[in-house]
């Protein structure tokens, strides 16, 4: 969730020997601005997101130090950015989510590490990798091999990581290749403190400027440019760059008593391991192995002679490797039969293909290696202790269960309270009613919850922006039009030019809906070109309905998304008219939670000064609620929810609203236009009321109470 990071910010200003106290993604930044770098772009994407949310409240900072921020429309004009360092002596950095932005972005990375860099070059990748991630499992090592960009991966604690920014400038420059440096999602968010640097401000900056252009068709990527530029990646800057990494000691070695093996792992898997080896008796509190660590903070290239030195004598040695392909271990085979090495190299035959190696899958694996090397120092005991200690995991789940009686249900995600987006869903599930099911192609964002229950609506997800796009092969061989999911973010960042020019341009028949919220809400509500809140140095937004008709798109609705029975018909008339071409709807509706965070403020300030403030709120009749709950199918709403029947003779639960609620009215919305039961109603509550409004409030609740005591009064004489 986004916030502001106005008081942390004030930290990056400390300087030499001062002590830094704070977020991983905060020591980033803070390594930037030591390192003198000259400009800064990137995408928000989580993990990372805060990096893009820290340096928009640095603007300060960055504008005296001379330094270059732009939050960019896309990785891949992020990535094109550090074109500035291809010919000039400049340090550039930029960061996004990977490994789909790298994706997005892999056109600008390809060229950049072809033409090589001048001055460094650094890419910081939120590695979204694992069991909190939420995308597709792939990695960036992949990436990394294919063009020649060398990969780093620190230990994730502050004072690595900040060494690690910097020592990758250094790298890129001495080695004139871009350098990529990735964050595991706890590494993003690791807490912890560093001593501190002066900030260095740029040699090339906004305050000094460059003097004179440089051409050299040395850079530009075509013949025969290109082949000399892939001859220096093997020649010239792979060797520099092993040269860099063995001389200046990245990567690091611990040594332990248990000589005769040893363990070979990434940067960023070290704390995990470490805790590991802690649970089975073999390391201390304060990361004092017993089995010798080879860590490799640079994973890519590999270093062979510092591989070998540390497989020197050992019997057997385990490589740790997230994930698949294994591309470090099949390197290190390699590396050690090329070098005529005997050691058993053990890894994937005994961890798990793929998938995060969490703490229990660290602990499994590494008792099992222990088992199998029996290394001298522990004697037949000490491997018996190891077994012992990591057998328990083996029976915490069933404790687990038997404890609770019944397993844990799911918790799926969902939209929040008074998603402006769970209406639209609600209403293309009403027209399915009338006109059959149809196929919804969706996309990246909040709204790809919308796949889930109780909605299930979109059939495919093929990337940011790309809803309408994917739609257009599978829309002509479909007997009812298709209908296309894209937010608004997803509209400036690549669905403008790869879905709407292209439908315009090939004529498709399609149902579009642009879910307009505001801001790319999924990774913390940043703002976007048509943000109705833009930054203060940024004060112009863009039109979605102006850019549409600007492309020839004739059909276009703009509706209310809490307003389902517009939007329903608004749905249906898209979906049966005549009339060909690409149709747009615009659901126009922002953001609760940024909604929430503008208007809480200022009603607390009103409160403050003693002014009126009406907040709206929905309720239930428990009375009149059948407990049919089509309601709650329909909306999927947290804030309503079930509760026992007060009535003595109905036994079914009750539909009603919890505290959550925001008072969007969703729910009475979908009452009405799915004509369901007339149970809902809408509630203000006045805080700081005036008089007239308390002698109206006095004189209703006297009426309603004689009313009430006649009737009890009526019921008792009947009864009598």
């Amino acid at each position: 969730m986004e916030r502001s990071f106005a008081e942390e910010v004030k930290r990056l200003s400390l300087g030499a020997d001062e002590v830094f106290h704070g977020e991983g993604i905060l020591a980033v930044t803070k390594a930037l601005l030591q390192s003198g770098v000259s400009y800064i772009g990137g995408y928000q994407g989580a993990p990372v997101s805060h990096l893009i949310d820290v340096l928009g409240d640095a603007r300060g900072l960055l504008d005296e130090l001379g330094i270059y921020f732009e939050n960019s429309a896309s990785e891949a004009g992020a990535a094109a950015m550090l074109g500035a360092s291809i010919n000039y002596p400049v340090r550039g950095a930029v960061t996004w989510k990977s490994t789909v932005g790298t994706n997005v972005a892999s056109d600008a990375l390809s060229n950049l590490a072809s033409a090589g860099v001048k001055g460094g070059a650094l890419v910081i990748l939120g590695e979204d990798y694992g069991e909190g991630s939420s995308i597709i499992q792939e990695r960036t090592h992949a990436f990394a091999m294919k063009s020649q960009m060398w990969l780093m991966d620190p230990r994730p604690n502050l004072t690595s990581i900040v060494d690690a920014v910097e020592r990758s400038f250094e790298l890129s420059e001495a080695s004139q290749t871009p350098v990529m440096l990735q964050l595991r999602i706890r590494a993003c968010h690791v807490h912890g403190s560093f001593v501190c640097k002066d900030n260095r401000a740029p040699a090339v900056s906004t305050r000094d400027l460059i003097e004179r252009p440089v051409f050299d068709f040395g850079t530009i990527n075509l013949p025969p440019s290109i082949y000399a530029q892939e001859r220096m990646k093997i020649e010239s800057r792979w060797p520099a760059a092993l040269d860099f990494i063995r001389r200046e000691g990245l990567n690091e070695r611990f040594d332990g008593d248990c000589s005769d093996i040893g363990l070979v792992l990434p940067g960023g898997l070290y704390n995990g391991t470490l805790r590991a080896l802690q649970q089975l008796g073999l390391a201390d509190a304060f990361g004092n192995s017993r089995i010798p660590l080879q860590v490799l903070n640079v994973v890519y290239p590999l270093v062979p002679d510092e591989l070998v030195d540390f497989c020197a004598g050992k019997r057997a040695v385990l490589l740790i490797e997230e994930g698949q392909p294994n591309y470090i271990e099949d390197a290190l085979h390699a590396i050690l039969r090329r070098a005529g090495s005997d050691t058993t190299l053990h890894g994937k035959d005994i961890f798990p293909m793929a998938g995060e190696y969490t703490g229990e899958v660290l602990v499994r694996a590494l008792a099992e290696f222990v088992r199998r090397s029996a290394p001298e120092a522990l004697a037949a005991e000490g491997v018996a202790r190891v077994g012992e200690a990591a057998a328990p995991l083996a029976t915490l789940k069933p404790q687990a269960i038997e404890a609770l009686g019944m397993p844990v249900p799911n918790r799926p995600p969902g939209f929040c309270i008074g998603c402006p987006e769970r209406p639209v869903f609600a209403a293309i599930k009403l027209i399915q009613k009338d006109l059959g099911a149809i196929h919804v192609s969706a996309d990246i964002g909040c709204h790809t919850f919308g796949t889930l229950p109780p909605f299930n609506v979109g059939s495919t997800v093929l990337g940011y922006g790309l809803g309408l796009a994917s739609s257009s092969g599978v829309g002509p061989l479909m007997g009812n039009r298709v209908v296309s999911i894209m937010g608004d973010g997803g509209f400036w960042h690549n669905g403008f030019t790869s879905g709407i020019v292209n439908a315009v341009y090939n004529a498709q028949d399609s149902v579009l809906v642009i879910l307009k919220n505001g801001y790319t809400s999924a990774t913390g509500t940043q703002a976007i070109p048509s943000s109705p809140t833009q930054p203060a140095a940024k004060p112009l937004t863009l039109d979605i309905e102006a850019a549409l008709k600007g492309v020839g798109v004739g059909w276009v609705r703009k509706v209310p998304s809490y307003n389902v029975g517009r939007m329903r018909e608004t749905l249906n008339e898209a979906m049966t008219t005549a009339e060909g071409g690409l149709k747009v709807i615009i659901a126009d509706g922002e953001c609760q939670l940024e909604r929430q965070r503008r208007i809480k403020p200022v009603n607390a300030a009103k409160l403050k000064r003693g002014e009126r403030v009406v907040r709206t709120r929905f309720g239930i009749d428990d009375d009149v609620c059948t407990g049919d709950h089509s309601c709650i199918r329909l909306s999927g709403c947290p804030s309503l929810t079930v509760k026992p029947n007060p009535s003595p003779l109905r036994t079914d639960p009750v539909a009603t609203v919890n505290q959550g609620c925001v008072g969007c009215g969703l729910c009475g919305e979908n009452a009405h236009a799915a004509i369901l039961c007339p149970s809902f109603y809408k509630a203000e509550i006045v805080q700081n009321a005036g008089t007239w409004e308390r002698l109206l409030h006095r004189l209703r609740n006297g009426v309603i109470g004689m009313m009430a005591g006649k009737a009890r009064n009526d019921f008792e004489a009947v009864a009598a």
